[in-house]
């Protein structure tokens, strides 16, 4: 093709190539020969890169015409003839590189190769990335997290000091709670008619009284420095008295070991003697300073009311005076008895939900005697137990150790109450019938399980924490023979816990916590007293809640304060035979006994000189 426009040369070229014509004789033979191997070889090409996906057709033909005049080209002058010889047509010649015989192949083989493509990677490479392009993804969410924190600040936490929310006392008393009227629940089943406020004041059995406060019912006042010192005292006393818990538990484990050494035992009790001996000194002594109350005999160094109603006025209270004394006012409630039977009796519900708070209740008297059943408690009664109830006061027929019970769903324990952080035990589940055979079981358990339906529980028994500091002389008839006391109960989700604490007489209640109680109605906002419970010494209950514990904190919300006074019923009732023995001697039942309107059941009434419920103040702080 390359000698068409050379006659001569293209004769030659003919001439010798007829060994190769296959056939061919004649010059037009050949180029007709030529013509159809071409176009077969063209087909084959162009059927090879459309199997190989290529662009277009045009374009291959485009590069197939180029290709042929690099060809043409390539064979023009004397290059063509070293390429040929006579004995076997096209030969490779290696000794001149610049006409290579098989470059058409090569062309071919290159315009054959598909297109450059990205090879899938392996599925470890993709996790891989996919791993490190979310980790990236994250910390850059966290940076922008971590300075808009900063740019913000720490979030709102309710941390700060506890501010007053309610003073219930005097006659604003009634407008924290409405008057529940009707029959006791089904679970409680009390003897009791509960009454409105109408007919409650009808009857006489609500009022608002106040009183002188006797010489004999004040307290000892000391200068801050020394109420200091005796809070030090006795928080001291609270720790020495669970060291003396310690050791009786560990000489009660020994003794059930037995087999001591007889000689060990003497060396140890003879160098332990005169320890012991100071030790029972010592705490006679605390425990007379524990019950201290004044009397008329009493050396006057300076004393003055608890808790008077002359701070209310901004009167500073009369002190070291025995001709005027101050006055105090006190809600009064009590019951009264019906020809039927059940008594008419009152029970309180407060008007606001809380979520936390920290609740503080004066009291000067609590019913107290065979068959009554009153309580001072947090509970959600229509959600009852899944927002749970926490009784604050509760007593029944002659019980006189104060004890605080929460009750809730499964999945509330206290297994896990940090060492030395109470002074008080848990209440004890002996005895409990088994569920299939009926057969008591005699195994000593401490109740630790909130759950109401716990089966090695009595029903609705709670988790119990008792009061071992006062033990005896914190509920009922001791207390009242006190004087009264303070109750306090913590409530305290975001601090993980919820602490309770007792003092009778009013002679032990902490400085702090007195102050803050004559101060709750200031008006002046600046001169209230903030309760700092970190100052009274260790709680008798202790209850750990919410993260990190056995117990989440969302067991105990929306709930309302509820005062009552009940008669008999699942509790006192049920109970009524064990804590009632002469009684039940003449009376068989506890509904006889109370229908019979005893001389007794005239100390069964409340005297509250006040409910004080404090919540913390919200502020952006870091939760520790």
């Amino acid at each position: 093709l390359g000698a068409r426009d050379n006659p001569e040369l293209e004769q030659r070229i003919l001439r010798r190539s007829l060994k190769l014509s296959g056939g061919a004789t004649t010059p037009k033979e050949l180029l007709e020969l030529s013509s159809s191997e071409a176009e077969e070889d063209e087909e084959v090409r162009e059927r090879s890169f459309h199997e190989q996906s290529l662009p277009s057709r045009d374009l291959l033909s485009e590069r197939v015409h180029e290709s042929t005049r690099a060809l043409r080209a390539s064979m023009s002058g004397g290059n063509l003839r070293k390429n040929f010889s006579y004995g076997g047509g096209m030969m490779r010649t290696p000794s001149h590189p610049e006409i290579e015989p098989s470059f058409e192949e090569d062309e071919l083989d290159q315009k054959k190769k598909p297109p450059l493509t990205l090879r899938p990677t392996s599925l470890t490479v993709q996790v891989i990335s996919m791993v490190a392009l979310t980790l990236f993804v994250m910390l850059l969410l966290a940076a922008a997290l971590a300075l808009g924190t900063l740019a913000v600040g720490p979030p709102r936490q309710p941390l700060g000091e506890y501010q007053i929310l309610e003073a219930q006392v005097g006659e604003q008393f009634w407008q924290y709670y409405d008057f529940y009227a009707g029959k006791d629940s089904a679970g409680s089943n009390g003897y009791i008619n509960y009454v409105s406020r109408e007919a409650a004041e009808r009857e006489g059995i609500v009022e608002v009284i106040t009183e002188e406060v006797p010489r004999e019912s004040m307290i000892e006042v000391y200068g801050e420095g020394d109420a200091r010192a005796r809070e030090e005292d006795w928080l001291a006393e609270d720790l020495a008295f669970l060291d003396r818990l310690k050791r009786k538990k560990e000489e009660e484990e020994s003794d059930d070991d037995g087999g001591n050494d007889e000689e060990t035992d003497n060396s140890s009790n003879n160098s332990t003697s005169a320890e012991k001996e100071k030790e029972v000194t010592t705490t006679k002594k605390a425990d007379r300073r524990h019950l201290q109350t004044m009397t008329s005999d009493s050396p006057p160094p300076n004393y003055e009311p608890f808790n008077p109603d002359l701070i209310l006025e901004g009167i500073t209270p009369t002190t070291n005076t025995t001709t005027s004394n101050p006055t105090e006012t006190f809600v009064h409630i009590s019951s009264s008895p019906t020809p039927l039977g059940p008594r008419n009796s009152i029970r309180l519900e407060g008007r606001r939900r809380f979520n936390r708070g920290l609740f503080l209740i004066d009291l000067r008297h609590m019913p107290a005697g065979c068959g009554t059943w009153p309580a001072i408690w947090l509970s959600d009664e229509a959600n009852w137990p899944v927002n749970g109830e926490i009784d604050i006061v509760e007593g029944v027929n002659y019980q006189n150790t104060a004890k605080t019970a929460l009750h809730t769903t499964q999945q509330c324990g206290m297994e896990e109450v940090p060492e030395g952080s109470k002074t008080g035990s848990w209440d004890t589940a002996v005895g409990i019938p088994d569920g299939k055979t009926g057969v008591p079981d005699m195994t000593f358990r401490y109740a630790k399980n909130c759950f109401v339906y716990d089966p090695h529980q009595w029903i609705n028994q709670g988790c119990v924490a008792t009061d071992l500091r006062t033990e005896g002389r914190s509920l009922g008839m001791p207390l009242n023979e006190n004087g009264g006391g303070v109750y306090a109960l913590e409530w305290d989700p975001v601090n993980s816990h919820i602490r309770t604490w007792v003092f009778s007489p009013h002679g032990r209640v902490p400085r702090n916590l007195r102050d803050a109680l004559r101060t709750a109605t200031e008006v002046d906002v600046g001169k209230r007293v903030a309760p700092d419970t970190n100052l009274w010494g260790l709680p008798y209950g202790h209850f750990p809640i919410g993260e990190g514990t056995n117990c989440p904190s969302g067991h105990f919300r929306n709930m309302r304060l509820v005062i009552n006074l009940a008669f008999c019923g699942s509790v006192a009732g049920n109970r009524y035979f064990m804590d009632c023995p002469d009684k039940f001697k003449k009376f068989k039942t506890c509904e006889e006994y109370v229908a019979s309107n005893p001389e007794e059941l005239k100390e069964a009434y409340w005297k509250i000189r006040g409910v004080y419920v404090y919540e913390r103040a919200w502020e952006r702080q870091w939760s520790s």
